[in-house]
């Protein structure tokens, strides 16, 4: 694959599951979401295919053809979606054209509270509960952006192969969050949760430094010589989830 072909698969399968957790956590996003029922399908031509489904005030992103579709979007190309994601071009509607108001009022503004938390800014960077959403959204896209590497970008699956099956876990102490990267057959999975008997962790020391070290503030070499950033388990596992885990900031900046 390449540049573009990746970073629109990152941007529907690791970025946009994010919304999932958004309105799961803010009562902003929540309300807007409220009483909605309606799905949204993004269809790439030669690219990845994905919906949000707005239900009984919860969401849920998956992939694929959701079958029932209330608006689809069609996008040209990857590059296509990936401009719109930053905020630099519009899709084609090509079904929904009744909840167009939708998009562009409430879906809207629930994507611009999901850029809020995922690049704060100011003082709202500074405050406890809008780091604790940013730490937990971030860790969750880390998660799901290794797995799509661990599939689509060459160095990245080179490395996947190397990695023996198992699990490990990311955690912010003392009681999280977490989340579990499961490696199988040189490919992962992402779970947003900590799981039993994981062959490596990856502890961080506490909330200001695990939000340090995902928004690279932090360098974790140092981290690891102070105590900030404790490794357990099979130390190689880390070191090539920690490559692939670079290669995320080659395409989302």
């Amino acid at each position: 694959m390449d540049y573009q072909s990746i970073l629109a698969h990152l941007n529907l399968r690791a970025v946009l599951p994010n919304l999932e957790t958004l309105i799961a956590s803010d009562d902003q996003a929540a309300a807007l979401a409220k009483k909605k029922n309606i799905c949204i399908r993004f269809w790439v031509r030669n690219g990845p295919d994905a919906y949000v489904k707005f239900e009984h005030g919860a969401c849920q992103v998956g992939q694929g053809n959701p079958g029932r579709t209330d608006v689809l979007l069609f996008f040209m190309s990857c590059r296509h979606l990936n401009k719109m994601f930053d905020g630099q071009s519009t899709p084609i509607p090509l079904k929904g054209f009744t909840k167009i108001s939708f998009l562009t009022k409430e879906f809207q503004a629930i994507t611009d509270r999901l850029e809020y938390f995922l690049k704060p800014s100011g003082s709202s960077s500074k405050d406890p509960d809008n780091m604790a959403l940013n730490t937990r959204l971030m860790m969750q896209t880390a998660g799901r952006g290794i797995a799509v590497l661990c599939e689509t970008d060459p160095m990245a699956k080179t490395v996947a192969a190397g990695i023996p099956d198992g699990t490990v876990v990311m955690k912010v102490l003392p009681e999280g969050p977490a989340i579990s990267l499961d490696f199988r057959g040189g490919k992962a999975q992402m779970t947003p949760d900590e799981v039993p008997s994981p062959m490596a962790c990856m502890l961080m020391k506490d909330g200001q430094i695990a939000n340090d070290l995902l928004n690279q503030k932090l360098d974790p070499f140092a981290a690891i010589a102070l105590g900030d950033l404790m490794i357990r388990g099979q130390t190689p596992m880390l070191d090539a989830m920690d490559l692939i885990l670079d290669r995320i900031a080659h395409y989302l900046k």
